[in-house]
């Protein structure tokens, strides 16, 4: 490419230096000679005043002498006699002399003018100025050569020019194509700044753009499979809970072995979902998160999107689970307590999510702590969210920070399940606390934002409310 626009700019810069450098040159050549014979014509012209005074030799002598110095006046007397150099030949002199009209030649060396003169008694003189060449082309080469050199600048300026441009344009595309290729090769951490002209600019950044929503799918894809397997674990945790209570019947070992395989499978499934792709042929993110999401931590936002669309009571669905939940509870010997409000408690949230992430805390409960530790869940309404509390006896957790980080965990588990809960949280741009439990464990707390319709619905309530009660005062 850069070539190409250097033999495109020498090409037609060329054309142009000389389409007008040669009609310059050419007029230039002109104006000197014209210039050249118009001295001439105005010296010959200066002699005629003293011819006409004294014809005599010795007068035009000393008038032609102060006239030109240089040997290039001349006088042709009518009896043949010439005052000063001649340079005129015979015949050209006798049909000046015949046809009385000025004559300018060129002549070897120079260009000549012959200016007749009527004098007494039907006599014609002949006033002769010679101009050399040398005076006719005077300072002509060196305006050519000053032309030709400047042409020559123009043209490499413009042919230097014309390559900067290219190079630029060479290294913003070529930066394109290797980046490109990067991606293609599956580096997700790969990024163009975008240079060179508009086009080009455009063009990265529609990569830019492309290689990040590349990454924020993965990290979507990675979080969405890891949370799948993650919800696989309640049941499992419930079918591992049954078999060690079916006791030493046949076949109970092989049941609780395929149990543990399973389990040890779906944390192996969950690491490799979490896990950046760096050793996989396609798809690698070995870079930083794409704007708005986070591969470690939060929520995505494919995610949010799907669980704004349905809504649920969660008063409702924390019952059910905590039902199915105290069957297990009831043969570990744990005390199991469940308190929820009469109101209303929707919540912008699906179904299967929220059961996902009331399993996911019960869950840990059961995973984290002894045989026989209680456990407390509740559902209560404030004016713009619901909280939804699970509370232990246990251990508690000494580093709610590290707790929350996804794929972090201190107990041996995959470190999922408080992110689970902490994402359905957020997706209903609510929160999830972590604190000390009156039980002496953990005490979960999820606040999930009230669905809008219910917000309005309650503060309308909460109006007429006090609106009936100013009524009664005013009684």
């Amino acid at each position: 490419m850069r070539a190409t626009l250097a033999i495109a700019a020498l090409v037609v810069t060329s054309m142009i230096a000389l389409s007008f450098l040669v009609p310059l040159a050419l007029l230039l050549r002109t104006q000197v000679r014209t210039q050249a014979t118009l001295s001439a014509e105005q010296r010959a012209v200066a002699v005629l005043p003293a011819l006409a005074i004294s014809p005599q030799p010795d007068a035009l002598a000393h008038t032609v002498a102060a006239l030109d110095s240089a040997g290039r006046l001349c006088v042709h007397l009518p009896g043949g006699q010439a005052v000063g150099t001649a340079h005129a030949s015979p015949h050209l002199l006798a049909q000046v002399v015949r046809d009385r009209s000025a004559v300018a030649r060129s002549l070897p060396g120079g260009w000549d003018y012959l200016q007749p003169v009527l004098m007494d008694r039907d006599q014609v003189a002949v006033v002769e100025e010679f101009v050399p060449q040398a005076e006719l082309n005077h300072g002509v080469l060196r305006a050519w050569a000053v032309m030709a050199l400047l042409a020559m600048g123009l043209v490499a300026g413009s042919v230097l020019l014309a390559d900067r441009l290219g190079a630029r344009m060479v290294r913003a595309s070529r930066r394109l194509s290797a980046a490109s290729a990067a991606l293609g090769g599956g580096d997700l951490e790969v990024r163009v700044e975008p240079t060179g002209p508009h086009e080009l600019r455009s063009a990265g950044e529609a990569f830019n753009t492309m290689a990040n929503r590349v990454s924020q799918l993965l990290a979507t894809e990675r979080e969405l499979v890891a949370d799948l397997s993650h919800r696989l674990r309640t049941p499992l945790t419930a079918l591992s809970l049954a078999a060690e209570r079916i006791g030493p019947v046949p076949g109970a070992p092989r049941l609780s072995a395929a149990i543990h395989h399973l389990e040890s499978e779906l944390d192996e499934i969950i690491v490799a979902a979490r896990t950046p792709l760096a050793t996989r042929p396609l798809g690698v993110d070995r870079g930083p998160a794409p704007r708005g999401s986070s591969p470690a931590r939060g929520t995505s936002p494919a995610r949010t999107e799907r669980h704004t669309g349905e809504s649920c009571q969660v008063a409702e669905l924390a019952r059910h689970r905590v039902g199915f939940w105290s069957v297990l509870a009831e043969q570990q010997g744990r005390t199991c307590s469940f308190e929820a409000t009469d109101e209303p408690t929707p919540v912008r949230l699906p179904e299967d999510h929220l059961a996902a992430a009331v399993d996911a805390l019960v869950g840990n409960v059961f995973r984290h702590t002894p045989e026989g530790t209680g456990f407390a869940v509740s559902v209560q309404r404030t004016a713009q969210s619901v909280l939804l509390v699970v509370e232990d006896g246990g251990r508690g957790i000494e580093d709610p920070d590290s707790a929350l980080s996804r794929g972090v965990s201190n107990g041996g588990s995959t470190g999922l399940g408080l992110d689970i809960a902490r994402t359905a949280a957020q997706s209903t741009r609510g929160h999830l606390r972590i604190q000390r439990s009156e039980l002496g464990g953990a005490r979960v707390e999820v606040a999930l934002g009230l669905a809008a319709d219910s917000r309005r619905t309650l503060g309308r309530a909460w109006r007429h409310r006090r609106r009936r009660a100013a009524e009664s005062l005013g009684r």
